[in-house]
Order: C-alpha cells, then sequence, then structure tokens
C-alpha cells in the first residue's frame, strides 16, 4: 500500500468515525441505538465512543483501501472524506 493510499485511508478513518460518533447529522442514529438498546449499553457505547467505532471503522475501510486503493472512484471518495476532516480541524483550530 503506496503512502498517499495510506493517508487517504486515514482521513477516511478519522472522518467517518467523527461523522458516527460527534456530528450532529448522525444525532438521530444514536438516539435510535440509546432508546433501542439503553445508554449504557455496549451498542450505544459502541456509537459514542470514538475508539471503539475507529476500530470497525478501520476494520471496513482497510480492506477496501487493499482492493480498491488504486481505484480513481477509491481516491476521490478518500480524498473527499480527509479533506473534510482537515478542513474541520483547521476550523476548530482557527476559532
Amino acid at each position: 500500500m503506496s503512502a498517499l493510499i495510506f493517508l487517504l485511508s486515514l482521513g477516511t478513518v478519522c472522518r467517518v468515525t467523527r461523522f458516527i460518533t460527534k456530528d450532529a447529522l448522525a444525532a438521530g442514529f444514536r438516539s435510535r441505538v440509546a432508546d433501542r438498546f439503553g445508554e449504557d449499553s455496549h451498542p450505544a457505547y459502541l456509537i459514542t465512543c470514538g475508539w471503539c467505532a475507529s476500530i470497525w471503522v478501520a476494520a471496513a475501510v482497510t480492506p477496501l483501501a487493499h482492493w480498491a486503493g488504486g481505484e480513481t472512484w477509491f481516491q476521490m471518495g478518500a480524498m473527499v472524506l480527509t479533506l473534510s476532516y482537515l478542513t474541520g480541524l483547521a476550523a476548530n483550530w482557527l476559532d
């Protein structure tokens, strides 16, 4: 795996994990899981803990990067997610 694909995969894992665990757009999903299983349940913890969710996100992204890392569609999608994550970091730092 090239350094570029590794870095794009890293950015993708960071952004998707952030989306699942923190972003407002996924708040309804997190609420439904908490309502269904309880606030202190393992499923609810899995989608609110960045460390926990990132394992599963990385487990999905890693084989995809291995098999499709050289494909333009993967690189473009991963670049969009990576740039989104980096923009969020920069915005927080500049604010």
